[in-house]
């Protein structure tokens, strides 16, 4: 059923004349239109009279239903007017970057209508293809730009520097800084990488730019675990991003590192669908070009990634 016929029927029975002024269409496109309806139908639903129109005894019958399809069409067009629904957005991980820079960006703009969600398990491609469907509105992801899906933009917007995080016995604990090739040798655990992902594919590659040793052998017992581990080492190290929120005893006295001569970043790309106007979508990409986290001038990414 056409809902303008819909609409021009509505109008014509309350105003009882085929007004061009109002219906916004010519007399005879919107007698074309109720005829149509009427043959939809198979019932009369105005009657054409010398003085204009009026509405027949079936009409009077549909008038009513016509209305409450009108209603219900006009509430679903706004439940997904851009701004009417929170931007759902995956920070893939509450602890890292992404998830710090979303909630920085909800504190400076407190009105902001958003959810923030962790699709931990979905690696970049399955990211981008619920960001497609609508599953999500955006979505942080490292994904190569010939593996963006038509009908995705993707806009590098942040990019985390890494850290090495040591206990205090590492031989490394107390250096000020230290180069990604100084890792040559030292046993670098990051527990919880998954084949597949874009993160195993981001550590691949810097292992083989700077002969590391990066393994995630063994069950993943959660960060707490690991932070219990790099305390009572004198050997374990992990990376992490210098926008990662991690939390441990004061006892251990942890020691984050920074990594310089290049430093590794993280490339951080928001995925979001082409022509997407949802505002909050555009407040936090503004956001995030003009608050993103100052990077060194020599830096490393993987070669795969867009620069």
């Amino acid at each position: 059923m056409d809902v303008e016929a819909l609409r021009t029927f509505v109008a014509v029975a309350e105003t009882g004349q085929f007004q061009a002024d109002e219906l916004g269409i010519s007399q005879q496109a919107a007698s074309k239109r109720i005829a149509t309806l009427e043959r939809h139908i198979g019932v009369t639903l105005l009657v054409r009279t010398s003085r204009g129109s009026r509405v027949s005894l079936d009409g009077q019958v549909f008038l009513p239903h016509a209305k409450k399809v009108l209603a219900a069409v006009e509430q679903a067009e706004q439940a997904v007017r851009p701004g009417s629904r929170p931007l759902r957005v995956d920070v893939l991980n509450r602890r890292i970057a992404p998830a710090q820079a979303v909630y920085r960006f909800y504190r400076s703009h407190p009105g902001a209508d958003l959810d923030a969600v962790t699709l931990s398990q979905e690696n970049a491609a399955q990211a981008a293809r619920a960001v497609l469907e609508g599953t999500v509105d955006a979505s942080f992801r490292a994904l190569p730009a010939d593996q963006v899906p038509t009908g995705i933009s993707a806009e590098r917007l942040l990019d985390a520097p890494l850290e090495l995080l040591v206990g205090p016995g590492h031989p490394l604990a107390d250096a000020p800084r230290v180069g990604p090739a100084d890792l040559a040798g030292h046993r670098i655990w990051i527990p919880g990488i998954r084949p597949g992902t874009e993160w195993a594919a981001f550590y691949q590659a810097l292992s083989e730019a700077f002969g590391l040793s990066i393994d995630a052998l063994g069950p993943n017992f959660g960060d707490e675990a690991l932070m219990d581990a790099l305390a009572d080492s004198a050997a374990l190290a992990t990376l992490v991003g210098s926008g990662d929120r991690y939390l441990w005893p004061q006892n251990h006295d942890l020691r984050r590192i920074p990594l310089h001569d290049p430093t590794p970043v993280y490339p951080h790309t928001l995925l979001f669908r082409s022509g997407d106007q949802h505002p909050v979508l555009t407040a936090l990409r503004d956001h995030l070009r003009t608050t993103g986290p100052r990077t060194p001038r020599e830096v490393w990414t993987p070669g795969w990634v867009d620069r």
